[in-house]
């Protein structure tokens, strides 16, 4: 009887062994199959262009526009409107000593049917005036979206006017207004900040919130906006990054060196034209 149970014993740990041994190299193999699939997944995603869309139509058509905030409005936290506000830039690009200055001015444009606000642009390349661009502004009071409705732009060269390249204007040739920043902004979100095909088309995807330290001053939680354009070359673009309650404090190479106001206007100061 011993021998039996024994015999038996011996041909079921046989038999257990090769099941073992003949399952262990498949149930790897498996294992390690998957992980290169991931793996190869992973690649592939990270080599592709990301084709998300960015929105371009924009339901606007109830927003009622204002260029201006109240007293006793909170306003939008990354970007400010208030006449008399100026930011200052400064950086060296290619060589090049480039001073920006943007400043919200008293006066308004009217721009397919909107009391838009008019914000000066002025660059300057080693001292010397380079580009000039009024940018038309307005606030969508339903979201607090503040809409990009088109530049006027000189270029200038040795003191003259040389060229208007990348001006558009919404009503005109097609083009409408985009999204410059939205009121709530979400990272991840993508949208075009302007909409003229085959002139301007500037789109923007808020790649998130992040501390920013420039000379000693800590910005905390700054907007990081990564722009772009279907109209320049693939792989190009540009990162910007906005401060609450002051606006743009960082532009690639640029980075703030003033900000504050130049001169208020009163709370119900009348609009120039």
């Amino acid at each position: 009887m011993k021998f039996w149970i024994l015999l038996m014993v011996f041909v079921f740990s046989f038999f257990n062994i090769q099941l073992v041994q003949a399952a262990t190299p498949a149930g790897n193999a498996t294992a390690d199959a998957q992980k290169v699939q991931l793996l190869e997944e992973g690649d592939e995603e990270e080599g592709e262009a990301d084709e998300r869309p960015f929105t371009a139509d924009f339901n606007n058509g109830d927003c009622l526009w204002a260029n201006r905030y109240y007293e006793f409005e909170q306003g939008h936290p990354y970007f400010v409107i208030e006449p008399g506000w100026q930011i200052v830039m400064e950086g060296v690009e290619d060589d090049e000593f480039i001073r920006v200055e943007i400043t919200v001015l008293d006066e308004i444009e009217i721009v397919d049917g909107v009391a838009t606000r008019v914000v000066e642009e002025r660059e300057f390349k080693d001292g010397e005036l380079f580009e000039v661009a009024h940018n038309w502004f307005a606030i969508c009071r339903m979201t607090n979206d503040i809409y990009y409705f088109g530049e006027d732009v000189d270029f200038y060269e040795d003191g003259v006017i040389v060229d208007h390249h990348g001006a558009w204007r919404a009503g005109v040739d097609g083009a409408s207004p985009g999204i410059f920043l939205p009121g709530s902004p979400l990272a991840g979100s993508r949208y075009f900040q302007e909409v003229a095909p085959g002139v301007a088309e500037d789109r923007a995807e808020i790649m998130g919130f992040t501390d920013l330290e420039i000379d000693g001053e800590l910005f905390k939680r700054a907007l990081v906006l990564k722009e772009s354009s279907p109209l320049s070359d693939p792989g190009d673009f540009s990162i910007k990054h906005f401060a609450r309650g002051i606006g743009n404090i960082a532009d690639e190479e640029l980075e703030i060196v003033e900000a504050g106001f130049i001169f208020r206007a009163p709370p119900h100061y009348p609009y120039k034209k």
